[in-house]
């Protein structure tokens, strides 16, 4: 018999949201836990891979709830942004009409899914109330000296028409449209991000996966070497020297060239007239390469002379110095010393030049003849002056002595990592609240001007500028200093600076006289459990961790990390590929919600794979967990006559409640470690005893109702109204198991002989050591195999397998 879902779906929501069986009190005895799974972007309407992650997440916060916890798990959205304003534009709409269209349906979306969420404890990051505590952190961040503004040479999307910052390009191409990345010259806000480095390559206090921590670990790039001046001072500019920084000082004797970053600032100052159009012609068609192509292993390594030298202090050798695209300036230095000896891309580099190429760490048994690649192992000094003879291992720190006692360099740490870019040269997102004044230069809006508001007549169409310099009325200010006229900074900011923060305003969203209440976010604290895309690694979840600690150290918060515990959910696929917008290939809930009700669709997800790999989209698949979940209503409604428990054999009973036991100890370890797929194959199989075996049945079909209540949260409620149950199931404890009716009463112990498999039998659990030995040797397999052999020894591992030596 098929249940109405739509009128159970009704009925129960309706229940839910009167009985405000989800609100969540900040001064519950309980012991709290925060539960939170990354916020979507409003750029259109929520498919299967929305209900996939949040469902995950979801299904794990009810199940704590249902453990003795009072629950914080909130949903709001990532309102600001290209995602949004994309979408708007190609929409033909304004982007605040668009995004507020779209958070409904959203809103509506989810409440069809059935989740705990407490909607008065929405967050939506494109409302003035949210977006002045980005303002308020941006001056609390100015007044610290961890926001500052630069020129600097910048990734630039020619199709969203706005900067990137590092994290945003993904092998050299734009994440979110896949258009080439460009580089140009702009004045860009910065946040100091790099001041943290070191801390957060500290991952001790957090339970994330190894992958994320790794991912993190490698885009901070951490580096110990050595920076080490190359002197210039022949050409009389005020930089006397040029420093580069290396990892293998022990190299230092043989450099034979220097290479600038095509946008190194001295590249200009040093070119001569008689090499300056040929620089000039490189450096312009390197400004128009990738990063990822110019430091392609498969791109043919150029450069060119700038006519000028530099002077190896250690040696007193006279180098040139040239320009090559493959040195990055967002790297060390921006210039790094040819040793073309010990360094492949040097060698390549240096024998397609005809420039010399001097062994400095000599190979074992080194001739002196020429090498025909480059040595980069370990060896002896050579041709180092003084510190020829030594391990170049010792050489490494010698030569760095060396070189910090007559002050031409020291010991340095480098960083891949660099300072976080959040200026935007679009309409929609956050403004900067900084003016200029001609009389006192950049000046930050007072706190008590706040927010400054986004204009909603602006022309939001990208230009390449930020529209909001052709807004006269937002551009035209007052200075707060010297009351004269100033401009607005026209800049929006980066929408991660949203997200880096918006775990903190769920503690308090309506809080007026600050970003938080401090008391409601002492209570809440750091998230407990925090869920979402792996993509997230080395922006959101790099630039939260940056934010706490900042405000941390600023006094607002008390504690270290923003995420205590971290789970990525797997992907979707659909027709092979990730469902994604982009691809065109993303599947809607809702009529699926409609056909087979929000409990089938959460089983399907849940069931369709591990959780944290994915799966696949199969109609078929969703079909099958609908004929599970009738299968289990039919059990609800029994008829009771039949179900008279009085004359059910005590046997029947003891192993009925056995496997009950068993089914609940699995279920709570598989939804503890967010193998949902497992943990409802778990009830699958006791529905299907539970089908053909009425004893223990009350106790039975109740249990069954917790166990499914955080994946099928409609059906659940309907099934534990109908056995009698209190109103809700969702406020019930969680269904305990016992350890001793848990236990097997026979286990199936294996059989060897000499190590190779013959036998499996059943024998009781509690079985001795010497009754296991001899029930092994009864087998007429093991027979057979010993037949005419000695046996010299019996082998027991308990509960597992009897090993048979024979000879």
């Amino acid at each position: 018999m098929s249940y109405d879902h739509r009128d159970m779906q009704a009925k129960w929501s309706d229940r839910w949201e009167d009985g405000g069986i989800y609100a969540v009190a900040d001064d519950d005895p309980r012991p709290k836990w925060y539960e939170l799974h990354m916020y979507p972007y409003p750029s259109g309407d929520l498919h299967v891979g929305h209900w996939f992650a949040m469902t995950g997440a979801d299904v794990h916060a009810r199940y704590m709830r249902m453990k003795g916890y009072n629950v914080l798990h909130p949903m709001g959205f990532d309102a600001f942004g290209l995602n949004a304003e994309n979408a708007a534009i190609k929409n033909g709409v304004h982007p605040h009409t668009w995004t507020m269209s779209n958070i409904e349906n959203m809103r509506r979306q989810l409440r069809s899914m059935g989740p705990m969420y407490d909607w008065e404890r929405e967050v939506v990051t494109c409302i003035p109330d949210y977006y002045k505590w980005n303002q308020w952190f941006f001056l609390q961040l100015y007044k610290n000296g961890l926001a500052y503004r630069a020129d600097a040479p910048v990734n630039w999307c020619p199709s969203c028409q706005t900067v990137l910052a590092n994290e945003q390009v993904i092998n050299g191409f734009c994440e979110r449209c896949d258009t080439a990345v460009a580089h140009k010259d702009m004045e860009q806000w910065f946040f100091k991000i790099t001041d943290y480095a070191d801390e957060l390559l500290d991952h001790s206090k957090m339970d994330w996966p190894d992958r994320i921590n790794t991912m993190q670990t490698n885009w901070i790039g951490r580096s110990k070497g050595v920076e080490v001046d190359f002197d210039i001072s022949e050409y009389g500019l005020d930089e006397q020297a040029i420093r580069t920084f290396t990892t293998r000082i022990d190299t230092v004797f043989g450099v034979t060239f220097i290479v600038l970053a095509p946008e190194h600032p001295l590249v200009d100052k040093l070119t001569t007239s008689e090499h300056r159009d040929e620089v000039t012609a490189y450096v312009e068609q390197a400004r128009l390469q990738t990063e990822i192509e110019r430091l392609s292993t498969e791109k043919e390594k150029t450069g060119v002379f700038t006519g000028a030298f530099a002077v190896n202090k250690l040696n007193g050798e006279r180098v040139p110095i040239l320009v090559a695209d493959y040195v990055l300036l967002s790297y060390g230095t921006g210039m790094v010393m040819g040793v073309p000896a010990h360094d492949e891309r040097d060698f390549i580099f240096a024998t397609k030049n005809g420039l010399p190429i001097r062994v400095v760490i000599a190979p074992p048994a080194w001739d002196g003849s020429k090498l025909d690649e480059a040595y980069i192992a370990p060896g002896t000094q050579v041709n180092s002056g003084q510190f020829d003879g030594i391990p170049n291992s010792e050489g490494l720190e010698r030569i760095a002595d060396f070189i910090e006692a007559n002050g031409w360099g020291e010991r340095s740490v480098n960083y891949r990592m660099r300072d976080w870019l959040i200026s935007r040269q679009r309409y929609w997102g956050t403004p900067i609240p900084v003016v200029y004044c001609e009389k006192c230069g950049e000046t930050p809006v007072p706190e008590s001007d706040l927010p400054v508001l986004l204009p909603e007549d602006a022309e939001f169409l990208p230009t390449g500028d930020s529209p909001l310099a052709l807004h006269e009325g937002f551009v035209n200010a007052t200075c707060p200093d010297c009351g004269s006229p100033a401009k607005r900074e026209t800049d929006t900011m980066d929408t991660f600076v949203d997200s880096s923060w918006y775990f903190l305003r769920y503690a308090s969203p309506k809080f007026e006289d600050g970003p938080f209440d401090p008391n409601a976010l002492e209570q809440w604290g750091a998230v407990d459990q925090y869920t979402g895309g792996v993509e997230h690694a080395v922006m959101h979840l790099l630039y939260a961790r940056f934010f706490v600690k900042a405000l941390r150290d600023l006094g607002y918060v008390e504690f270290d990390e923003p995420f205590v515990r971290l789970v990525n959910q797997g992907t979707i696929v659909f027709n092979h590929q990730k469902m994604s917008k982009s691809r065109g290939n993303v599947i809607a809930p809702d009529a699926y919600v409609s056909d087979v009700g929000a409990d089938v669709v959460r089983t399907y997800m849940m069931f369709m794979g591990p959780w944290e790999a994915g799966g696949e989209w199969n109609d078929d698949g969703i079909n099958g967990m609908a004929r599970w979940t009738n299968r289990v209503w039919d059990l609800a409604n029994r008829d009771a006559g039949v179900l008279d428990e009085s004359d059910t054999h005590p046997d029947a009973v003891r192993g009925l409640r056995r496997l009950m036991h068993q089914t609940i100890r699995k279920v709570t370890e598989d939804v503890e470690r967010f193998k949902f797929n497992t943990g409802i194959a778990a009830m699958m199989e006791f529905s299907n005893v539970l089908a053909i075996d009425s004893s223990a049945w009350n106790e039975s079909i109740r249990n069954l109702a917790l166990m499914m209540s955080p994946v099928t949260p409609f059906l659940a409620e309907e099934i534990w109204e109908r056995v009698g149950g209190p109103f809700s199931v969702h406020q019930q404890p969680w269904p305990t198991w016992d350890p001793d009716l848990a236990a097997d009463e026979t286990i199936t112990l294996v059989v060897q002989v000499n190590g190779r498999l013959r036998d499996r039998i059943e024998v009781p659990a509690d079985i001795s050591e010497d009754d296991a030995k001899t029930r092994a040797l009864e087998s007429d397999r093991v027979a057979a195999h010993t037949e005419g052999k000695q046996v010299r020894r019996v082998i027991y591992v308990p509960g597992r397998l009897v090993n048979v030596v024979a000879t």
